[in-house]
């Protein structure tokens, strides 16, 4: 979509934190050496000391080039964003930081990636940034981490094998279940982010809304996101809990957006715990933090406890693991499958931030534009890509 006389391939915002540290170190290690990119941030010296980490282990990349730019800079972003056909980042709170960048990036015409869960966001986006990205034909594809690339990409593969199972297509209703477990921690970027979430209940109401009012409906079909009840899975053998999140709205944008997906698409999403006791702790933590999100004290007495820029060791991180699984119905069929990988939060999703740019970047592609999923932008490419890193798409 991107002009491919622009000078980079992929232009990284946020390497000097810890996400984006990961995420340069995955770009150094698999980006191979024809991808060309770069680092951005504002910090000139600190980008200076991510790139001579990463020429430590590659001396090719002595010389990756830097780009200055404060993320209010308006000026100085649309400079930046010119210059590459992807742009990714990692800086979050995206509701406090993200808004003048993608809205450059729907200009330009240049791709865009990011790690965003927090709906608000990817809505406001939506209403403000959508009519330019068709327009100039970027692509801004929100929620390309553990939000929600497995979840996303999972639902994908499992309405694929579904329709497998049925003959080759999907000429029914479907309901199909995601139930995520994983043993991993978070780090302050992402508690920064999800205690800002809570904290704007009304705001991401008022957001929801507005994009209703524009976004059009898929002609003849209907997808949604429905909201499960706690419950015992004998199936799964887990106790069910519904999860507040932004993925099953991801994966209902990508049923309304893909006919594969069939004429009666619903979704449901869920946090797996083998007994109800750890089920109903989840159930009070999330509770106890919503509560606290709302007292401006208490949040941020909270927020200086975990400081952004912070996360797990990589010891911890290497024993870190996520599955997600998938149940799909339609009719008599039935299938299940299973997305598995290493530490959700960081180490897989640097990787899938990384995989997800190059493959706007180099990829044949769907011809999309404007805000879309990342089963809608990439699809089988993506899911290529993922499955040759190493994370896991079976059927169960």
């Amino acid at each position: 979509m991107a002009d491919s006389s622009r000078p980079y391939d992929v232009v990284l915002f946020g390497a000097t934190g810890f996400t984006g540290g990961l995420t340069a170190d995955y770009l150094a290690a698999h980006g191979g050496p024809d991808l060309r990119w770069a680092i951005a941030g504002r910090n000139e010296q600190k980008l200076e000391a991510v790139r001579s980490r990463l020429a430590g282990t590659n001396p090719a990349l002595a010389d990756l080039p830097l780009l200055v730019a404060d993320a209010e800079d308006t000026d100085a972003l649309a400079e930046v964003v010119r210059t590459t056909k992807v742009v990714a980042t990692t800086v979050g709170p995206y509701i406090e930081y993200g808004g003048p960048l993608v809205a450059a990036c729907a200009v330009a015409g240049t791709d865009y990636v990011d790690l965003t869960g927090e709906p608000e966001f990817v809505d406001r986006t939506y209403v403000e940034h959508n009519a330019a990205a068709e327009g100039s034909g970027a692509r801004l594809v929100h929620s390309c981490g553990f939000d929600s690339i497995p979840h996303d990409l999972g639902a994908y593969f499992t309405i694929r094998e579904l329709a497998r199972e049925l003959g080759g297509e999907i000429d029914g209703p479907v309901t199909m279940r995601g139930v995520v477990r994983s043993n991993a921690t978070f780090s302050g970027g992402t508690f920064h982010s999800a205690l800002t979430a809570f904290s704007r209940a009304r705001q991401m109401k008022e957001a929801s809304s507005a994009r209703r009012k524009m976004e059009p409906r898929p002609e003849g079909r209907r997808s949604r996101a429905s909201v499960g009840k706690p419950r015992r899975d004998s199936e799964l053998g887990y106790w069910l809990l519904p999860l507040p999140t932004i993925d099953p709205f991801v994966v209902a944008r990508s049923g309304a957006a893909l006919p594969a997906y069939g004429p009666a698409f619903t979704y449901s999403h869920y946090a797996g715990t083998k007994t109800i006791r750890y089920a109903a702790g989840g159930a009070l933590g999330v509770t106890g933090l919503t509560l606290a999100s709302q007292v401006p004290p208490v949040r941020n007495a909270l927020l200086k406890r975990v400081p952004q820029g912070q996360g797990p060791s990589e010891g911890r991180r290497e024993r870190s693991w996520f599955t997600v699984d998938f149940v799909a119905e339609s009719g008599s069929a039935k299938v299940h499958t299973r997305v598995s990988g290493g530490d959700p939060g960081y180490t897989e999703t640097a990787k899938m931030l990384a995989e997800s740019a190059i493959c706007l970047a180099l990829d044949e592609n769907p011809n999309v534009s404007g805000q879309v999923t990342t089963a809608t932008a990439m699809g089988e490419a993506l899911l290529a890509r993922l499955q040759r890193a190493g994370i896991s798409f079976e059927l169960r």
